[in-house]
């Protein structure tokens, strides 16, 4: 029996995983769980999987959930928190044996180092996490022994396809992108889409962040950054891939030119299932690949000029320190922003493009250095916002 807790339990990965935990009783069980600001999604979790301590984000919503809690009657004690102080709680936990951090953006940075420095194992789902102190994070997995399981589907396939392999025999991998909604269409044309048509990905059902990031290929270009430092890659060994069917989730060629790739249905509870269950593979309760109904799997090359959120991570790669704090961090609020209607597609690559122009970047920061990137990132960018409304 594993104990697991999960650190953004009420979206689309956490609420993924408790099903694959639903299917595995005998395997699993719940001892934390948290949620940005859905108290009632998290009551339901809390009456289902009996966890021991949660956490709402939001500290508006804290007494929301205790009144809400307190009148469940539980015949055991819950442990309720919020904010970061509570994620870290959860984080710190020595009761854990693998902590899924799934919260979207910079704030599951420090519970997943809280989580390392205890020794717990982490599922990862939250690539921001290593896009913007991949190398901290690494080194601190490194010096207590702690395994980081990549829950992305395309790092999950990239992690499989190694298994029982040498890392030093690995020519290249090479990650695949749906394309997301916008591919082939020109620059013209996506310059006049709106949020609503970019929150229709072809293939994926996923949170509203993630989806833009999808459409901007941005989050393409945030997972060559995060598997530069999970499989210790020279960047010239990272390449993207455009397969609109996403069936091949990524492939490895080795120095013999041999390919392993890893296949399957566009569906996130295979990788969180392997992530959970690993070393072991669990019975999946999930409809298999019928390669009838996929007998047509294309492949192209990324169009950089219509999506140049994907060069600009490339860019930022190349030079590393805080230049990723800021890509990120820019990201995340240029993308919020375009949710919420104040400003226009392409103002999210021009935006982040300024903000790292404009950025003095800081080589081998420490964790204060590149928490104060992410700060100057975000009020760069909120002032730029502020001008185009």
């Amino acid at each position: 029996m594993k104990i697991i807790s999960i650190l953004g339990s009420t979206g689309s990965i956490g609420t993924q995983t408790l099903d694959v935990i639903r299917n595995h009783k005998d395997k699993f069980d719940v001892f934390g769980l948290s949620a940005n600001s859905s108290v009632d999604i998290l009551i339901n979790q809390i009456l289902e999987f009996n966890p021991k301590i949660v956490c709402i984000y939001d500290e508006a919503k804290y007494s929301d959930l205790k009144s809400k809690v307190d009148k469940l009657d539980l015949d055991y004690n819950i442990e309720l928190c919020y904010g970061l102080d509570g994620l870290n709680k959860i984080a710190d936990a020595k009761q854990n044996d693998i902590l899924l951090t799934s919260v979207v953006g910079m704030i599951g940075l420090i519970p997943t180092l809280t989580a390392i420095k205890r020794g717990t194992t982490i599922a990862l789902a939250n690539k921001e996490t290593l896009v913007t102190a991949g190398k901290l994070v690494m080194d601190e997995a490194k010096k207590h022994n702690v395994s980081i399981i990549p829950v992305d589907s395309e790092h999950s396939a990239i992690f499989q396809c190694l298994v029982g392999e040498n890392t030093s025999d690995i020519n290249k991998i090479i990650l695949t992108a749906s394309g997301g909604p916008f591919r082939g269409l020109d620059k013209e044309a996506i310059s006049q889409m709106t949020k609503s048509n970019a929150l229709k990905h072809p293939n994926w059902s996923m949170g509203q962040k993630i989806t833009i990031d999808s459409a901007t290929l941005m989050n393409k270009g945030l997972e060559v950054i995060e598997a530069k430092w999970l499989f210790d890659l020279d960047i010239k060994k990272i390449e993207v891939l455009v397969h609109p069917q996403s069936i091949i989730h990524s492939m490895v060629e080795f120095k013999d030119k041999s390919i392993k790739a890893q296949l399957g249905t566009p569906n996130m509870k295979g990788p969180i299932q392997y992530a959970l269950g690993y070393p072991q593979r669990l019975e999946s309760q999930e409809d298999g690949l019928d390669f009838a109904k996929y007998n047509n799997l294309t492949f192209e090359k990324p169009d950089y000029e219509c999506f140049p959120c994907l060069k600009l991570a490339f860019d930022a790669l190349e030079k590393e320190g805080t230049y990723l704090s800021v890509l990120n961090a820019a990201n995340e609020e240029v993308v919020y922003a375009f949710l919420n209607d104040k400003i226009k597609f392409y103002d999210i690559s021009n935006i982040i493009s300024e903000a790292l122009s404009s950025h003095d970047s800081i080589n081998n920061p420490d964790l204060n250095q590149i928490l104060e990137a992410d700060k100057w990132a975000r009020r760069y960018v909120n002032n730029k916002i502020s001008k185009l409304i």
